[in-house]
C-alpha cells in the first residue's frame, strides 16, 4: 500500500512506501570520471527491490534496478523515464497496453502515463529519469 504525503522531503516519502518494499538509493554513487562498477552492486544486492543512483549525466539520472516482483502502479506527472534491460525480464504495465521487455530491449514511458514495472525472476534494468523524479510517483 503507497501513502501519499504533500510537503515531505523525499526521503520521507520513499520510507513511507509499503516500509521497507523498496530499497530506493537516491544518493548519487559515482562522480564523474569515476568508473561505475555495475557487477559490484548486484553482487551484493540482498533485496527484491532494490535501485541505486550510479550517476548525474546533465539533468538526468542514471539508475539501476534490481527488482524481483511487483512495483505499484503509479505515473510521473513532469518526467519521462527510460527502462532498459541488461538481464532478465521486465514486464511493464501501464494504461496505453503492456510491454514485455528481454534482455537489451528498453521502453520510454512517457510522462503522466500511469504504470508499473513487474520482474517474475531477478531482473537488471538501467533507467534515465530526471534528476528530482520521485520513483515511487507523484
Amino acid at each position: 500500500m503507497v501513502k501519499y504525503y504533500c510537503n515531505l522531503d523525499e526521503e520521507r516519502l520513499i520510507a513511507m512506501v509499503d516500509e521497507n518494499k523498496y530499497n530506493l538509493n537516491m544518493d548519487i554513487k559515482y562522480d564523474y570520471l569515476e568508473v561505475i562498477k555495475v557487477p559490484e552492486i548486484i553482487e551484493n544486492c540482498k533485496e527484491k527491490w532494490f535501485n541505486q543512483t550510479l550517476c548525474k549525466v546533465n539533468s538526468s539520472v542514471l539508475r539501476l534496478g534490481i527488482f524481483e516482483g511487483e512495483f505499484h502502479m503509479h505515473k510521473h506527472d513532469n518526467d519521462d523515464e527510460v527502462f532498459y534491460v541488461l538481464d532478465g525480464e521486465l514486464l511493464i504495465e501501464s494504461e496505453k497496453g503492456s510491454f514485455k521487455l528481454a534482455k537489451n530491449e528498453g521502453i520510454c514511458i512517457p510522462k503522466g502515463t500511469m504504470h508499473r514495472p513487474i520482474a517474475n525472476t531477478k531482473t537488471i534494468v538501467l533507467m534515465i529519469e530526471n534528476e528530482g523524479i520521485k520513483p515511487i510517483g507523484d
